[in-house]
């Protein structure tokens, strides 16, 4: 019902009600913000981005033709808007603005890589409470604790070179649950 509402205010725009701009501008200037703003991350420029459009809609009110959906009209000239502004400074760019894309860029990364690593943590533990108890104990000694096969060997009772041998194949039977709840 809003983009009908939209599509009517936009048209009496087009045909000399400029004040119905106005009304445009409270309803959508929230979503254009939020637009700029994951694009380019500075919130005063996001502002004076959103202002642009507006007097674009205005500037080009005589191309508005009714049909099809105002949003997507909106955001073709905001998309327009912000194309041309960083056509239009690219030279202009100050370093810190660079940095700040690097940051961004950089934290979403980091992000990514902590919840990846996360999600990896609990497979393992879910994991390791699969194995028997003997071989969840010489992980913990032998990975974890990184004992020597000598003191894994002492505290297990076996000899050095069995340890070795637990050691491998509770890593192995590890290995297989942790693929097999990454299937799932």
């Amino acid at each position: 019902m809003n983009s009908l509402a939209d599509n009517a205010l936009m048209l009496k725009v087009k045909s000399g009600e400029t004040d119905k701009l106005g009304l445009l501008y409270e309803r959508h200037k929230g979503k254009l913000f939020g637009f700029f703003y994951n694009l380019n991350g500075n919130s005063e420029l996001s502002e004076d981005l959103v202002q642009n459009v507006f007097i674009r809609m205005m500037k080009y009110k005589h191309t508005y033709s009714g049909e099809g959906s105002f949003m997507a009209w909106m955001f073709t000239t905001a998309r327009n808007v912000n194309h041309d502004y960083f056509k239009k400074h690219k030279n202009e760019l100050k370093e810190n603005e660079l940095s700040s894309y690097e940051y961004r860029i950089k934290n979403d990364e980091d992000m990514e890589r902590d919840i990846t690593r996360k999600e990896q943590m609990n497979q393992l533990k879910t994991a390791m409470n699969k194995l028997d108890a003997e071989k969840r104990e010489v992980l913990v000694l032998s990975k974890l604790k990184e004992m020597k096969f000598n003191q894994i060997g002492e505290v297990l009772g076996c000899s050095e070179g069995a340890a070795k041998v637990k050691a491998h194949r509770a890593l192995k039977e590890l290995r297989t649950i942790f693929m097999e709840l990454e299937m799932r």
